[in-house]
């Protein structure tokens, strides 16, 4: 495992662990003592650094968080997320997003109710969840942040960008008028924009970038196919049938990665990681760790040899030929950019 400089005084590993996926039941459903192994397996892989959020299953994954990581606290670095109304009975439907709440009394109950479920005194690294642009236009939310930091309840701060791949306009605003230390936003081979725009704006800024779905929701793991049925409790099964076929169609052109006649190369989902990892103000990724396999294959991925500058570049070529894939429905002219969705 390598490690990177997330904020001052922050390290960070290159790989972390985003525990919504052993703790939401989008994807699948895990007993809490199967969360927790998986929790230290991570750890005992080199991983330090775990990312989780008030709001994943109203505050039962930040529990699972701190029982996991309880005898190794000093040893790792914990990030979680608020903004979202967690409170309210309002009955959400399917994926539905919450409703946001940031007024500064909600906030400071929250992060209360986080240091205590964290079992922490302070938290590391703590994220204003998925903001719309009014809550970073919010003079006392950021003041509140900043009284947080003085009185050592969190460390650093920063804003997680979402829910869903976009919101260019308020991760620039965000680096650009607030003090965060560091962004959270999804990033990957098959999935460029806005990422590489926001990349340029904290290069600017000196921000660092936390990149979460870098396998571009399993499909740079390398192992669906077009015929893939997805579990009923998987949330990927509501996505278009097009994702699926497209996808697999991009995920064919990346082959030359893998090949490697010396038998020292790595799998598609270690060079997925590594081209995130390319990117300088990529400090660490958050792939969707969902068992044992997954966490030795991504764990080893920062070991693994670098990309080349002919690998980037020929990433970067067939991307801008949307990977020779034509969407359904369009004709060979109309190519479009962009990958899969989020």
């Amino acid at each position: 495992m390598r490690y990177r400089q997330l904020a001052p005084g922050i390290d960070v590993s290159e790989v972390g662990f985003g525990n919504w996926t052993v703790t939401t039941g989008w994807w699948g459903d895990y007993t809490r003592e199967e969360s927790l192994r998986l929790h230290r397996e991570a750890f005992d892989h080199g991983i330090t650094f775990f990312d989780t959020s008030d709001a994943y299953a109203e505050g039962y994954a930040e529990e699972v968080l701190g029982e996991a990581i309880a005898p190794i606290r000093d040893e790792v670095v914990i990030a979680t997320k608020f903004g979202y109304d967690i409170t309210s009975d309002h009955e959400r439907v399917g994926q539905q997003e919450r409703a946001h709440r940031t007024d500064v009394a909600y906030i400071s109950q929250r992060l209360d109710d986080s240091l205590k479920r964290l079992g922490v005194e302070t938290i590391d690294f703590y994220q204003l969840h998925n903001p719309r642009m009014a809550h970073i236009d919010a003079d006392d939310l950021w003041a509140f942040l900043e009284d947080a930091k003085e009185a050592g309840k969190i460390r650093a701060y920063g804003v997680a960008l979402g829910p869903k791949i976009g919101w260019l306009e308020e991760g620039v605003h965000a680096m650009r008028t607030r003090d965060v230390h560091g962004m959270q936003m999804i990033f990957n081979m098959l999935e460029q924009s806005p990422g590489k725009e926001l990349l340029e704006v904290a290069e600017e800024t000196g921000r660092t970038m936390i990149v979460r779905v870098p396998h571009s929701s399993g499909m740079l793991e390398g192992n669906l196919t077009a015929d893939h049925v997805f579990p009923k409790n998987d949330h990927r099964r509501h996505r278009p049938r097009s994702w699926l076929i497209e996808g697999v169609q991009k995920v064919a052109t990346l082959d030359f990665l893998t090949e490697d006649g010396a038998g020292t190369g790595m799998t598609l989902g270690q060079a997925a990681l590594k081209w995130v990892l390319s990117h300088d103000r990529c400090v660490t990724t958050l792939p969707n760790i969902y068992g044992s396999d997954q966490i030795a294959e991504f764990a080893a991925a920062p070991d693994k040899r670098d990309l080349t500058p002919e690998e980037l570049d020929r990433v970067q070529a067939l991307y801008d030929d949307n990977f020779g894939v034509v969407p359904e429905g369009l004709p060979d002219t109309d190519k479009v950019n962009g990958g899969v969705g989020s």
